[in-house]
């Protein structure tokens, strides 16, 4: 690597450290949803009435019925979002490339642990050092296991009830050879922890590896990755047609379509989409649980049936009634069936347009009523901001002290939290608003120059701009612009610095890259790559059939955090590993599809300067396709989840390996688990540990730490809290494990005799006006 491209590119991080340190974590208030053209308005919509389609969507989340048996998306999604069950949670981890170990569950801190375990405090964190605050400390414990939720005992759909009943009919619900205490088949868990809801309407892509398309196809996960998704439209009395649709900031409706038919989360294997509403439609929705008769979003809707006097189960509706009054007329009118609607097992009668297009009914249902979920109200949005010159060092700094006139000491304490949280590079990541880069299209708005338009209260106005998420570009810094890239280039922990990465994901050393969980490194249901990097290595080199994602088209070069072309010797003679430059055949960006993307590109936070508006020729590109100038960093990354009610919302990571705010500012203060030559970059200047001997000992160290787990509070949202609306919701009875521990569990399930009889949480139904006890955070809920 040249001398001059080190000395830029340390000459900038110092440049970088005294004037933007990335987008500033500021309201949430006013912050634009990502827009869905044409699901809403126009002369054809979609959705014809939104109140009855959020209706739709609060149903299907929370009821029961809609899993094969029992579990419903709120089973692990009903703690401020989350889940915080700690009884029969452990995954061995099954997505690691060891099948050893991925397939056996390791003994945890308290000695034990596997299938019906019952999580301690002992437990956490699952990575144990012999000093938590430094890297190089020996390892005393470490396991592939991850800390999820338990779902469905899975078996061989076979069939339904239409009208009553919740279980489905599956076979083979024998003996599971890892999810089993003493030959006991329990109930499986899923691989990676499960997010919070509450938010996710702003998140580009869904799932923690990003596998939910951004744009829904009405059928499957995959966006237009899928060649045989579809929705059927009746063109005439007599006719029906198979239509492609292409809804873009739909991710959350491309996830509704998956997780019903996942084997560790809700159904039995081989169930489709279309089952589904088969065993729903005619059905009372939530027709065996309760519901508040203040409900928010029912009660207003005269759906309820409950009193205040009795709270009674059930919708007064169906779930068919419900998509004729929110769906437009052409996607559920065509009266019998067709010869191109796919075909029920044999002996079943032929499926209707309404039965077919289920899969799309469900998904944007769902999506409508997540995105009401937004937590907009915590003390970080309230908090009086210093606005005026956006140019200025302290713009949209939080002035605590207008919060708390009369805590000082608390005033000092969330000062200095904030100031270390942007010292430390965390809103690299946890950027702007939703405290994730992973909210491109809203981001893309927001720092676009709109005369007018703001966010925040509206006595504070913060307006679009580019200094919209903070000083001096601070957007820029990880790669958010006006173009809304979905790919960047950035630094990692490499002898090559440069890498592509996936904006919004994140390599950060929690599992070991060459074992553990892929992330963003894995496929499709058809063995693409899910990342957006692979692909736009794919296009420079000119391989189109291998961009599945016309985003991935729109990538700007010059609008990378570090460039693709060298800014100092773009047109000179020095040869350089890691950059493309003179020596390399370039030509203007865009200029083979026709596009011009040489305009308006942003100035480098990292350099300083322009990046260069040029990029490889596809000769050029497939020379150096092996090479660190088309390096890609998607190993181990996954999705940036949102801090928003952080506090309520462990354990934490994908794998929830941490239990606490406390460990996880440890492991961000050693740096990470594994350091990798994909991780970070930024991951590097972490100071938390302060210089104590040995590391993490001072009470500098100590107290900074402190203040940062104190600023992560003010994420919280007494909404949330105290699940007042719109985070009010129906009864749910949730399996927690089964009767027993992890040495011996009892049978007699209902579902099958042979199966481990369940425990239960019931967790009552709210309406409103919300709790009198508080939500707690999950570390409350663990024994010693």
């Amino acid at each position: 690597m040249r001398i001059t491209y080190l000395i830029g590119l340390m000459s900038a991080l110092i440049l970088q450290t005294a004037h933007a340190h990335g987008p500033v974590p500021g309201p949430l208030i006013n912050v634009p949803i990502p827009e869905v053209p044409g699901l809403l308005g126009g002369s054809d919509p979609i959705v014809i009435n939104k109140e009855k389609a959020i209706a739709l969507g609060k149903a299907l989340f929370w009821d029961t019925n809609v899993g094969s048996d029992g579990m419903a998306c709120g089973s692990c999604h009903f703690h401020a979002g989350a889940d915080t069950r700690v009884k029969n949670q452990m995954n061995p981890g099954l997505l690691g490339s060891d099948k050893v170990t991925g397939e056996s569950f390791s003994v945890l801190g308290s000695g034990k642990g596997g299938p019906n375990h019952t999580l301690t405090q002992a437990d956490f964190p699952l990575h144990k050092r012999a000093n938590p605050f430094d890297e190089n400390s020996a390892i005393i414990s470490n396991t592939d296991d991850a800390v999820a939720s338990s779902g469905t005992f899975s078996g061989k759909y076979k069939n339904t009830s239409r009208l009553s009943g919740g279980l489905d009919t599956c076979e083979q619900r024998g003996f599971d050879p890892i999810f089993n205490v003493g030959d006991i088949h329990t109930r499986r868990v899923e691989p990676r922890n499960a997010p919070t809801v509450i938010n996710s309407i702003f998140n580009h892509r869904a799932f923690w590896d990003g596998r939910a398309n951004n744009i829904f196809n009405g059928s499957s996960p995959w966006g237009d990755r899928d060649p045989d998704a579809g929705v059927w439209v009746k063109v005439n009395p007599r006719a029906v047609v198979k239509e492609r649709l292409h809804l873009e900031n739909s991710a959350l409706a491309s996830l509704g379509t998956t997780v019903p038919l996942s084997e560790f989360e809700m159904s039995c294997q081989e169930r489709t989409m279309i089952e589904v509403g088969r065993k729903l439609l005619l059905r009372q929705p939530l027709q065996t649980q309760k519901v508040h008769y203040q409900d928010s979003v029912f009660s207003p809707l005269g759906l309820v049936s409950s009193t205040k006097s009795n709270q009674l189960p059930g919708l007064k509706t169906t779930y068919k009634t419900l998509i004729t009054q929110a769906f437009n007329p052409k996607y559920w009118s065509y009266a019998g069936s067709s010869k191109g609607f796919p075909k029920p097992a044999n002996g079943q009668t032929p499926y209707n347009q309404m039965e077919v297009n289920f899969p799309m009914f469900m998904g944007l249902a769902l999506q409508l009523y997540q995105g009401t979920l937004i937590s907009d109200q915590a003390p970080i949005d309230l908090v009086p901001r210093v606005l005026g010159n956006s140019n200025a060092s302290n713009y949209l700094r939080p002035n605590w002290v207008a919060l708390y006139p009369n805590e000082p000491e608390k005033v000092q304490q969330l000062t200095n939290g904030f100031d270390l949280f942007m010292a430390n590079h965390c809103s690299t990541c946890h950027g702007g608003p939703a405290t994730t880069n992973a909210a491109l299209a809203s981001y893309k708005k927001m720092v676009t120059p709109t005369p007018g338009a703001f966010y925040g209260p509206a006595a504070a106005p913060i307006y679009y701009g580019v200094n919209a998420l903070g000083p001096n570009h601070g957007a820029s810094v990880p790669g958010i612009t006006s173009n809304g890239n979905v790919v960047t280039r950035d630094v990692t922990f490499s002898a090559h610095p440069g890498h592509f990465m996936d904006t919004g994901f994140a390599n950060t050393g929690v599992g070991n890259p060459d074992s553990a969980d892929p992330g963003l490194d894995g496929v499709d249901a058809f063995g693409n790559p899910l990342s957006f990097s692979y692909q736009y290595q794919q296009y420079l080199a000119g391989y189109t059939d291998k961009v599945l994602d016309q985003v991935v088209k729109e990538v700007r070069a010059c609008d990378f955090v570090l460039p693709l072309v060298d800014p100092y010797y773009a047109y000179g003679s020095f040869p350089d590993d890691d950059l493309f430059n003179g020596l390399d055949a370039l030509e203007d960006d865009g200029a083979r599809d026709g596009v011009d993307k040489t305009q308006n590109c942003i100035v480098s936070d990292i350099y300083g300067v322009e990046n260069v508006p040029k990029i490889p020729t596809v000769e050029a590109a497939r020379a150096a396709l092996n090479s660190p100038k088309m390096a890609v960093a998607t190993k181990a990354a996954f999705k940036i989840p949102t801090l928003r009610n952080v506090e309520l919302t462990g354990p934490y990571m994908h794998n929830g390996s941490m239990a606490t705010l406390e460990q996880v500012v440890e492991f961000y203060s050693r740096k990470g688990n594994f350091i990798n030559d994909q991780q970070h970059e930024f991951m590097r200047s972490i100071t938390l540990a302060g210089t104590g001997q040995p590391a993490g000992s001072s009470a500098i160290s100590q107290k900074s730490r402190a203040d940062v787990v104190a600023f992560l509070k003010t994420f919280t949202d007494d909404r949330v809290r105290y699940e007042r609306a719109p985070f009010d919701h129906p009864e749910i009875k949730v399996p927690n494990g089964h009767l027993g521990d992890e040495q011996g569990v009892s049978v007699g399930n209902v579902i099958d005799e042979n199966l481990a009889k369940d425990d239960f949480l019931l967790v009552p139904a709210v309406g409103a006006g919300g709790i009198l006890e508080p939500l707690k955070p999950f570390e409350a809920l663990l024994e010693p």
